[in-house]
Formats: C-alpha cells, sequence, structure tokens
C-alpha cells in the first residue's frame, strides 16, 4: 500500500515507519491517518516483529502539529481526537514500538515518541513539549505521558515553561532509552529489533498490555491481569521451549506460539 505522508519498509522482522513531511516532518490529518494505515497494515503481518517510527532527514524526527493545516476546515476536535486515539493505538500495540528520534521531537513530535515503548535519541537533538510557548497545551496525550515518565514535578516544569531539554538530559530523567552517536539513530533502533526478534512473541505482547493495563488502573486490577496472562503464557510452546532451553544450556528458539 502506498502512503502521501510517510515511507513504510520492512527489514527481516522489523517494519520501518518514516514520516516524511519535509522540512519539519509536521503533523497533519493526512499524516495521522496514513500512520494508522501502517499500523494497521504491519499488525496484520505475522512476520513482523517490531516497529520503528522515524523521520525523514537527519535534523528533525518531528516538528510537532502543522499550524496551518491543523487549524483549518473547522475540524480542529475531530483532528486531536483522531491523532489522540492513533497515539493510543500505538501504546497499546501488541508488537514493540521504538521510536528513533533522529533529530528534535517537539510538540506532537515528543508526544509520538512518548506513545512508543521504547526511545532511541540523537545525542544532540532536542526533545520537549513546547505548546505553552504559542499560549496552547498539549492536545496529544503529552499531559498525562510525561507526567508518567519522568515524574509530576518535572514534568509540570517543562509543560509551564515550554522546555526543550538536550539528549543527555532525557537520558538522565528516563524520557529516553538510549542515545545514539550521529548518523547511527536507525541503526541503533535496527540493532534493538533485531533483539527483540529473539524475544518470545507471545511474552512480549503480553508484557506490553499487563504493563499498559496497570498503568492506567489500580494496582489490583494491574495484578489480576498479571495473572491472567501468566496463565495463557505458561501453555505456549514458546515456554516449554524456553525451560527446556534453560536446562538444556542452550539459546531457546520461540516460535511465536
Amino acid at each position: 500500500m502506498g502512503y502521501e505522508t510517510l515511507i513504510l519498509t520492512r527489514e527481516e522482522s522489523c517494519a520501518i515507519i518514516t514520516l516524511n513531511r519535509p522540512p519539519a516532518n509536521a503533523i497533519s490529518e493526512p499524516l495521522m491517518r496514513d500512520l494508522e494505515a501502517a499500523l494497521s497494515e504491519v499488525e496484520r503481518d505475522p512476520a513482523v516483529r517490531s516497529v520503528i517510527i522515524t523521520g525523514a532527514g537527519d535534523r528533525i524526527f518531528c516538528g510537532g502539529a502543522d499550524l496551518g493545516s491543523a487549524f483549518s476546515g473547522g475540524t480542529l476536535q475531530d483532528f486531536i481526537k483522531f491523532g489522540t486515539g492513533v497515539l493510543r493505538r500505538i501504546e497499546r500495540f501488541p508488537k514493540p514500538v521504538i521510536a528513533a528520534i533522529n533529530g528534535h521531537a517537539t510538540g506532537g513530535g515528543c508526544e509520538i515518541a512518548m506513545a512508543c515503548h521504547l526511545r532511541i535519541m540523537k545525542e544532540t537533538a532536542r526533545i520537549g513539549q513546547t505548546e505553552s510557548n504559542l499560549g496552547l497545551i498539549p492536545g496529544y496525550g503529552g499531559t498525562q505521558r510525561l507526567p508518567r515518565l519522568i515524574g509530576r514535578g518535572k514534568a509540570l516544569e517543562f509543560l509551564i515553561f515550554g522546555t526543550q531539554v538536550p539528549a543527555p538530559e532525557a537520558l538522565q530523567l528516563g524520557l529516553v532509552n538510549k542515545l545514539s552517536k550521529e548518523g547511527e539513530t536507525l541503526n541503533d533502533a535496527r540493532a534493538l529489533a533485531r533483539q527483540i526478534a529473539k524475544r518470545p512473541p507471545v511474552a512480549t505482547r503480553l508484557i506490553l498490555s499487563v504493563v499498559d493495563e496497570g498503568l492506567n488502573s489500580d494496582i489490583d486490577r494491574g495484578l489480576e491481569a498479571e495473572i491472567r496472562a501468566f496463565l495463557e503464557v505458561i501453555k505456549t510452546e514458546d515456554a516449554a521451549e524456553g525451560i527446556q532451553a534453560f536446562f538444556q544450556k542452550r539459546e531457546a528458539q520461540f516460535k511465536g506460539r
């Protein structure tokens, strides 16, 4: 399937979604619709074990909303609701989604990155929720995800003052998982995807689901979800293979069954 605002490629067991709206890879309604369709396509593909989201070029991962596009046509509420749903889908995706932040990620770009499960960031890039500098607030979940990742106090500081932080500080705060050298962000994300391909697919899917459920409910419901997931995964061929491989002192070969 062809897309107007992004490029979808596959490499081994990984799908790579490249936001392609130069110069800033800004968010528009067509981009969000393309992103939603691309997620549907790769979710259906059993050969895909992980997804990378990155930006075209080497300067900006995503510069946030295209204000001219977002605020035209009288459909602002639909634009925000649809985009929020797409990012929630990323967050709840059954396969690990890696943000390869190969340039600055501001506003909605930061929100896309935060919706991903893992984040690798170019060491010279900056990231932040900058909407308050325009007299706005985040519209794609920034007020909810940022406190969950870095804590309430620091998140409020960033949100109120529209702060952008350099990659090393983002790593220190836990906003990203790893830094990459100039020109190596996508390669580092590919390497992580290859590691994911060796992990048990059913267990990985259940980990993503249970962690999300626990973060969005109370601990008792989260613990109940974990018990259900454990009882499901213990019956799989992968669990039997993993236990057998442990006793035989060999690397397990997981099949996703």
